[in-house]
C-alpha cells in the first residue's frame, strides 16, 4: 500500500547527514499489507512545520503504525539535539512507593507489577535514554545495563550515571541468551521498525521465568480521542507503532511470552501538553482550554485511567519456564 510521502526542504550545504529515504511496510504484527489510514499529524519537534504522517490500521490484527516512515538508517535526522528522553535527570528516592499508592494513583511500579525476581538480579533497559531508571533500580541492588541507539545517551549513562551501558539495538553481539532475570522497555518500543523481532530478541536475552515490562503510549486512550492528531503520545514520525491493550498483548503472545498484567500509567503532563497543542492549532473548544490547566488535567487523567483508558498501557510479562 503506497500512501503520500512526506516531502523535506533541501538541507543546508554544510548538513552531512544521509537524506530521509522512506519505506511502505507491512503490518509488524501479522504481516499483512491491508490497512486503512486512522489519522494523520504533523511533526511536533521545532524544524518539522509542513511535514505531515500518516497512522494506519491493519485491517486483520487492529495494530496501528505510521505508514511510510523514514527507513532505520535515516530516522534519525528526525531525533532533535536535546531530545528530552536523552536527558540525565536527577534521581528518585530508592526506595519504592507502596503497592496502594501505586494502584491508587496509576503509577509504574516495576517491583510490583512485574513481581521481579528476589533477590534482584540482572536487569537490561531496552531504550534506557539518560539512565534515570538504571539508576533507580542500581540502587536497589539490581546488576543493571543499558542499551541505547543514541551515542550521546550511552555516553550520559557511562559517564553521569555511573551504569553500564552498550550502544546499538536488538540483537546485539555483546549480549548472550538467558544472561537477563528481567527486561524493561519503558516508552521503547514504540520506536523500532521490527517491534516484534525486538521482542523475540528480548525472549531470547530472558532466562526461563524471567520478567518483560514494557510501556508504550494508548493509541485506544481517552486522551488519543479527546486530542486526536494533537495528542502528545503521537510524536510522528519518531513513534513508529501505535499500540492499544489488546494489540500489545497480542504482541507480546507472538513473541513467545506469557502476559500477566497489563495496567494503566496516569500521565497528566501529557493531557496537559496535547490540550496546548490542540488549542495552539485553533483544534477544540472548553474542554480543552480546561485540559490545560494542572489540576484539571491530573482530574482527566485520573479519570482516563480509571476508567481503563489512561494515557500509557503498562504490560507485564514472563518468559515460559
Amino acid at each position: 500500500m503506497l500512501l503520500h510521502r512526506p516531502e523535506l526542504a533541501a538541507d543546508p550545504p554544510t548538513d552531512a547527514r544521509p537524506p530521509v529515504v522512506w519505506e511502505d511496510t507491512a503490518c509488524p504484527l501479522c504481516g499483512h499489507d491491508d490497512a486503512a489510514v486512522l489519522t494523520e499529524a504533523a511533526d511536533p519537534t521545532p524544524g518539522g512545520a509542513g511535514l505531515r504522517f500518516a497512522v494506519v490500521g491493519c485491517r486483520h490484527c487492529g495494530l496501528a503504525y505510521t505508514n511510510p516512515r523514514p527507513t532505520p538508517a535515516t530516522i534519525a535526522r528526525f531525533y532533535p539535539p536535546g531530545y528530552a528522553p536523552h536527558d540525565v535527570r536527577p534521581a528518585r528516592d530508592a526506595r519504592p512507593p507502596s503497592r496502594l499508592r501505586c494502584r491508587l494513583l496509576g503509577r509504574p511500579c516495576p517491583e510490583y507489577l512485574g513481581q521481579l525476581p528476589n533477590p534482584p538480579g540482572r536487569l537490561l533497559d531496552f531504550g534506557c535514554g539518560g539512565g534515570r531508571f538504571l539508576r533507580r533500580m542500581a540502587g536497589l541492588g539490581w546488576a543493571v545495563t543499558g542499551l541505547d541507539s543514541s551515542p550521546e545517551a550511552v555516553r550520559a549513562v557511562r559517564d553521569g550515571v555511573g551504569c553500564e551501558a552498550v550502544l546499538g539495538t536488538l540483537p546485539h553481539p555483546d549480549l548472550e541468551p538467558g544472561s537477563f532475570d528481567a527486561v524493561t522497555l519503558w516508552q521503547s518500543l514504540e520506536h523500532v521498525h521490527r517491534p516484534l523481532a525486538t521482542l523475540r530478541e528480548a525472549h531470547r536475552l530472558l532466562v526461563p521465568g524471567g520478567s518483560l515490562v514494557v510501556a508504550v503510549p494508548n493509541f485506544g486512550g481517552l486522551a488519543a480521542r479527546w486530542f486526536g492528531p494533537h495528542w502528545f503520545g503521537l510524536d510522528l514520525p519518531r513513534h513508529l507503532t501505535h499500540f492499544t491493550p489488546a494489540t500489545l498483548a497480542a504482541m507480546l503472545a507472538a513473541a513467545g511470552f506469557r502476559v500477566t498484567a497489563v495496567r494503566g500509567w496516569v500521565h497528566a503532563k501529557w493531557v496537559r501538553a496535547s490540550a496546548k497543542r490542540a488549542a495552539g492549532a485553533g483544534a477544540g473548544g472548553p474542554w480543552t482550554w480546561l485540559c490545560g490547566r494542572k489540576t484539571v488535567a491530573r482530574v482527566a487523567a485520573w479519570a482516563a485511567y480509571a476508567a481503563g483508558r489512561a494515557d500509557v498501557v503498562v504490560a507485564v510479562a514472563e518468559r515460559p519456564v
